[in-house]
């Protein structure tokens, strides 16, 4: 890994992979080598719009050639990069934009028809204006111990907090994750996960940069389009949650896929049935799983050379100088060096969220397996009440998901007058069902509280741009 800064990393991009594609956008196409004279010129227009050392500056825009330099532009700079999710709405964003402190905003004007309304007072740019050529080639002073980073977390509970991260450890966990991925350099990788999270930012344009891989932005999903560029470019690498997956399954005929080869999936629970296929009805030579969350990166992973069953039921062992344990309460804690600086400007939350002894306190239910394999079993907020029994939803879903009726399955607790709680699922069909032939099949495979006294049948889930359901929506 050469320097301890992301721009020391990709500026080394252009030595290391020269004139190899770094960046394929449309019609637009960077070579390493271009790619980095841009990133110097854009961290040249930022120092001249006075971002310096420290100072944030916030992206609300899709994935796009430009976002990547704007983001890299910015931390070669000395900035600190502030994504903001292009499917928040003025409010929201005018939210985290308002409390980082951002001092110019980058937006993509007219994207699908948004509105992009930023708080009065702060700069706007268009991303796609020629801002970011505008400068002279610089680079700033950075320590691998600045923070590079603020990702708000996506806010399925409450306020989003702002996560703090460093260079340093952003570079060292996302150089093991090209390892277990299998990342290879000259791979070319299609990032359908939005920039503004850390599966398409750091897994994506950070590892392909440390490994050579060609990064092409996908700025809205669309399977046709997805097929049609995998087709045209080549492309061998294609991470995505669980229901990108069931879209390329269903619409693969007539492309020729018979490049791809690695899967990456996690933010949901993978039935086997859709791993196996993963694997037999398409391309895909490996797939990984993992666990991760804004405020420790990937934390688990699966590895080379695991089950079916191990890669739809555990999210695999720790990474690196990453310790997992599970709290008497059945909560997932994590420590180890790529844990979070904190939360920005919140040190009560910063507290609650990390122990005195370092373990960040995840939110997360799960289990841990004699080889040392997480479990994940659901949200500790979302954990039910049946009778005296505690009810995982995740582990309901997973039970769910094996009917063959079932493409996707999501489960609340609601309220009941004799058990306190039950459980209610809203399931995506993918054929005839009946509420009444779901909730008898379910008594035969679990335990009586386990199963939903209710079901209501949706075309979709509401998911967020991460793939996670929005359960607050369901209530």
């Amino acid at each position: 890994m050469n320097g301890e800064t992301i721009p020391r990393m990709v500026l080394s991009a252009a030595d290391r992979f020269g004139d190899a594609e770094a960046v394929v956008d449309g019609r637009l196409r960077l070579t390493f080598r271009e790619l980095a004279d841009r990133v110097r010129r854009a961290a040249g227009a930022f120092a001249a719009a006075g971002v310096g050392r420290g100072d944030r500056a916030a992206v609300w825009a899709p994935n796009s050639a430009e976002w990547i330099i704007a983001a890299f532009g910015l931390l070669t700079a000395g900035g600190v990069l502030v994504p903001v999710n292009t499917r928040f709405k003025a409010d929201e964003a005018g939210d985290i934009i308002r409390r980082s402190g951002a001092k110019v905003v980058l937006v993509e004007k007219g994207f699908l028809g948004l509105d992009f309304e930023v708080p009065s007072g702060v700069p706007v740019i268009d991303i796609k204006s020629d801002f970011l050529a505008s400068g002279s080639p610089y680079e700033a002073e950075v320590s691998g111990d600045d923070v590079c980073d603020i990702v708000f977390t996506s806010g399925t509970t409450g306020r989003p907090k702002g996560v703090l991260m460093t260079h340093a450890q952003t570079l060292r966990l996302y150089a093991e994750w090209c390892d277990l991925a299998d990342l290879r350099e000259g791979d070319r990788y299609l990032i359908v996960n939005p920039f503004f999270h850390i599966f398409g930012y750091k897994a994506g344009c950070i590892t392909s940069l440390i490994r050579g891989a060609t990064i092409l932005p996908v700025p809205v999903f669309d399977v046709d389009r997805v097929l049609e560029l995998v087709e045209r470019e080549k492309v061998t690498v294609l991470p995505g949650p669980p229901t990108l997956y069931h879209s390329l399954l269903a619409a693969q005929g007539g492309h020729d896929l018979s490049s791809l080869r690695v899967a990456v999936t996690g933010a949901a629970d993978i039935p086997v049935d859709l791993v196996r296929r993963i694997v037999s009805d398409l391309p895909f030579r490996t797939v990984m799983t993992g666990y991760g969350l804004t405020e420790a990166g990937t934390a688990t992973a699966s590895r080379p050379g695991d089950s079916f069953e191990d890669i739809a039921t555990t999210v695999g062992t720790p990474c690196d100088g990453v310790e997992i344990r599970i709290a008497d309460d059945g909560e997932v804690l994590v420590r180890g060096y790529s844990v979070m600086r904190g939360y920005l400007d919140d040190p009560a939350a910063t507290a609650e969220a990390i122990d005195p002894d370092g373990w960040l306190h995840t939110g997360d239910l799960g289990t841990l397996d004699d080889r040392g394999r997480l479990r994940i079993v659901g949200r500790k907020k979302d954990m039910f009440i049946v009778g005296g029994f505690n009810a995982y939803p995740a582990e309901i879903e997973g039970f769910l998901m094996e009917h063959p009726a079932v493409a996707q399955a999501a489960v609340i607790g609601v309220p009941d007058e004799r058990l306190g709680q039950v459980g209610k699922a809203f399931v995506v069909p993918r054929g005839a069902l009946a509420a009444g032939e779901l909730i008898a099949w379910s008594r035969e495979r679990m335990a009586g509280f386990k199963v939903p006294r209710y079901v209501e049948f949706l075309e979709e889930l509401p998911l967020n741009a991460t793939g996670k359901v929005m359960k607050d929506q369901l209530r």
